[in-house]
C-alpha cells in the first residue's frame, strides 16, 4: 500500500501496490500492520456499501461523535468526488476540507480519520462505495453538517441537479 498525505493532517490517499502479470493484478485493500506503522486506526470492524442509482447523488457530510469512525473508502464501481472535513479543534487544518477523485479504474482509496466529516457526491450512473469503518454504526450518535455551507467553501464538482436527502440538504452550518 502506498499512503499518501493530503493537505489535512491524518487524511490520507491510499493507492493499492499492484503485482502485476500477464494474469491481471492482485493488490493487499489494507494492512493493519501498515496502517499501524502510519500512526493510523486500522482494525474495521464493519464493511458498508452504498449503490447510488444517479449520478449527482451527494452523500454528506456525515460523522458520528462520540464513537468516532476511521473509514478506509473505496469506489468499487463508477466514480465519486470524496471530501473529508477536519473537524478536531486541536488540529493545524481544523475546518479545512479537502477532495479525491475516487473511480473503480483509478483504485484509489481515502481513508478518513476519527474526528473528520465525510461525504461524496457521485460523477457517474450506477456508482457504488464500499467502507470499512473502525466502529460500528451508532444510530443516536449520528450528526452532520451541510453540504455547501459557505464556511467551508467545498468545490463540488458541477453535475447538474442534485439527488440529496432532506436529512443532508438541512444540516446546521458549521461553526468554526
Amino acid at each position: 500500500m502506498i499512503a499518501r498525505p493530503t493537505k489535512l493532517n491524518g487524511l490520507f490517499v491510499i493507492e493499492p501496490e499492484k503485482l502485476e502479470d500477464d494474469r491481471g493484478y492482485f493488490a493487499r485493500a489494507w494492512s493493519t500492520a501498515e496502517l499501524t506503522k502510519l500512526g493510523l486506526v486500522g482494525q474495521f470492524v464493519e464493511a458498508n456499501f452504498a449503490h447510488n442509482e444517479k449520478a449527482g447523488t451527494l452523500r454528506g457530510m456525515h460523522w458520528q461523535a462520540p464513537n468516532w469512525q476511521a473509514k478506509l473508502v473505496r469506489c468499487t464501481q463508477g466514480s465519486v468526488f470524496d471530501v473529508g472535513v477536519d473537524l478536531r479543534p486541536e488540529s493545524e487544518t481544523y475546518g479545512q476540507w479537502d477532495s479525491v477523485e475516487l473511480t473503480a479504474e483509478n483504485h484509489l482509496m481515502l481513508y478518513v480519520p476519527e474526528g473528520f466529516a465525510h461525504g461524496y457526491l457521485t460523477l457517474e450512473e450506477k456508482s457504488e462505495v464500499l467502507y470499512l469503518v473502525t466502529r460500528v454504526y451508532d444510530h443516536d450518535g449520528q450528526y452532520g453538517i451541510r453540504w455547501n455551507d459557505p464556511a467551508l467553501g467545498i468545490k463540488w464538482p458541477d453535475v447538474g441537479e442534485l439527488i440529496i436527502k432532506d436529512k443532508d440538504r438541512n444540516y446546521p452550518d458549521f461553526q468554526l
